[in-house]
């Protein structure tokens, strides 16, 4: 069997592979079950080896079909990846630009771009993970993957984009029901917003000052997701501590107030936001979509309410 049309019978065995069917594989690449099984069975005289079982209801991997899916995979992105390296040296925005980001930060930012991007080149596909773990550039196959805070030392490469600065905010409405803290320590008798899944999320141990006072202000609301905090925040539910990106704007046109503006002006109320990425020679999608990035936020970011120093 030619090299070529070894690749292409790969490439149907993984289809064939992830359908369950010959039906199914045809449907992707519009052929007839019958020719997709004619493939099948040619690459599995070539092997000699049979790679499924077959049954009239039920089509299942065998021990080498399992093994041949883990390395046919790997064959195929290889040679995925070689063509679009192939095609950004010659500048051309094409494949599929595979992003991993924070899911507040990705809708309000990251998918505007995208969506600016697509419209500009139309070979360029894309793939946002929305995901609050610490997702993997290499093992998940990602172009990029934007985290924000300090960065532990790693093979991968920082690309700075913006600064996030941690604010204390509330509505104005809660305010004037429970007054405003004069004092860090005011913040004792208030009503508190806070993070979910993990000890002291939003860093509320810096702002009280000792983690046992932090640990007796039970949060009166608590949530796993940003965007639902700042509306808890706009609903007038407490006080919360959130970074600038999700809470400038609101702060800007006077739907929450920046309480302490003086602790969001210190160096540990600020941290980098960073694109990490595994390739030293980024393909031009990346370079593309990071200018992209970085105008749409502006500099200083277009929520900044303080300049870190």
């Amino acid at each position: 069997m030619q090299s070529e049309k070894f690749a292409e019978f790969l490439g149907v065995f993984v289809d064939v592979a992830r359908e369950g069917s010959f039906s199914g594989a045809g449907r992707r690449r519009g052929r007839t079950p019958s020719s997709i099984g004619r493939q099948i069975d040619t690459l599995e005289e070539h092997l000699d080896t049979p790679l499924f079982l077959r049954s009239t209801r039920l089509l299942t991997l065998t021990d080498a079909g399992e093994a041949l899916l883990v390395r046919a995979r790997q064959i195929l992105d290889a040679l995925t990846d070689a063509q679009h390296e192939l095609a950004s040296m010659k500048g051309a925005v094409t494949g599929v630009l595979r992003v991993a980001c924070f899911p507040t930060f990705g809708k309000r930012y990251v998918l505007p771009v995208m969506a600016a991007l697509v419209r500009e080149y139309p070979d360029l596909r894309l793939e946002l993970d929305l995901t609050e773990r610490l997702a993997d550039p290499v093992v998940e196959r990602l172009d990029l993957v934007i985290r924000i805070g300090d960065m532990a030392d790693s093979t991968l490469i920082a690309s700075r984009i913006a600064t996030q600065t941690r604010v204390l905010c509330a509505s104005p409405a809660y305010l004037a029901q429970a007054g405003t803290p004069a004092t860090f320590a005011g913040l004792l008798s208030h009503q508190l917003i806070d993070k979910l899944h993990g000890a002291d999320l939003l860093c509320w141990t810096d702002v009280l000052g000792h983690p046992a006072r932090a640990n007796s202000c039970q949060a009166v609301f608590a949530c796993d997701d940003f965007e639902a905090m700042r509306l808890a925040a706009q609903e007038g539910m407490g006080i919360a501590y959130l970074p600038d990106w999700v809470v400038g704007p609101d702060i800007k046109a006077g739907h929450l107030v920046q309480l302490f503006p003086e602790w969001s002006a210190q160096p540990r109320a600020c941290t980098g936001i960073h694109a990490l990425r595994a390739l030293r020679q980024p393909p031009a999608r990346v370079t593309v979509f990071l200018d992209a990035l970085r105008a749409f936020i502006g500099q200083p970011p277009n929520w900044a309410l303080n300049a870190c120093p």
